[in-house]
């Protein structure tokens, strides 16, 4: 026969409890999500740019030489390509009000290289800077890089400020029991009943509420990181069409109304046994 519980809560009581809980689950969800949606989005970014590499041949007369070290070195690169005038055009024109067609003859020389190991960036730079220009490409994209790692950090924040919110939330809920039911604890203490007895009772209660607001949080953020991941991929380009999730961040995500749940349980008995020390 299943045993009552000592303490329970009137249904509206449960019900605002269980609303606030869901959204406050929502919230750690959906801003854990988002992070490592752009997680994801740095990490591809600086792997798909790590590689490459421009050069900029700003003399005619350094042409041979720089020529020549890219001969020397084409066991360490996958592709050589040389960007030609009109490409150059193409990408000035949106800043070039009377048209770029007469800075033809100022243009550079240009190759874009993409090597097949990192560590043949470095001595291959040093050899070219003699003659030319070296950019790396992740060095040119550091700036979209460190934004992304500040959005991350700042929903990292935020993501703690949520945390701390359930966690008072769930103070709260114990404290509020123990107001509620002031009398059947006196009772229990009269009786000889554990302290360990009456948080476990607590803690039966804040598990159920925990249990379906983690539920409900839950599969109310699933549309709204979808819509964000739509969103970030309909740009095509940047560190946003990046963004995604794996596997593992999928994981993650699923774990993260579960460790709330135990945190929520873990909060309870840590807050009614205080509360029965000091009463």
């Amino acid at each position: 026969m299943k045993k009552p519980l000592v303490f329970s809560y009137a249904r509206e009581q449960s019900l605002f409890m269980t609303a606030i809980m869901s959204l406050l689950t929502f919230l750690s969800v959906l801003i854990l999500g988002i992070a490592l949606s752009i997680s994801t989005g740095v990490s591809r970014w600086n792997s798909q740019w790590d590689l490459f590499a421009t050069i900029q041949i700003m003399s005619d007369k350094n042409v041979a030489e720089t020529k020549n070290i890219i001969k020397e070195n084409l066991d360490k690169t996958v592709s050589v390509n040389e960007i030609s005038k009109s490409d150059m055009e193409n990408m000035l024109r949106p800043w070039m009000s009377g048209g770029s067609s007469q800075l033809g003859n100022y243009l550079p020389t240009m190759y874009e290289i993409k090597f097949k190991k990192k560590s043949y960036i470095e001595p291959f730079g040093e050899q070219i800077s003699k003659y030319a220009r070296f950019l790396t490409h992740s060095a040119a994209l550091k700036n979209s890089t460190n934004a992304g790692w500040r959005m991350i950090l700042i929903s990292g924040l935020v993501l703690i400020l949520t945390l701390s919110a359930i966690a008072i939330c769930i103070s709260y809920i114990a404290r509020n029991t123990a107001l509620l039911h002031k009398r059947e604890l006196e009772i229990l203490t009269q009786i000889g009943a554990k302290d360990s007895f009456v948080a476990r009772q607590m803690q039966i209660i804040v598990a159920k509420i925990s249990g379906t607001a983690g539920f409900i949080g839950f599969f109310m953020a699933l549309p709204v990181i979808a819509l964000v991941l739509s969103t970030a991929k309909n740009a095509r380009v940047g560190l946003m069409a990046m963004m995604g999730l794996g596997n593992i961040g999928w994981i993650i995500l699923i774990l993260m109304p579960i460790a709330i749940t135990i945190f929520s349980i873990w909060i309870t008995k840590k807050t009614t046994l205080n509360i029965l020390e000091n009463s």
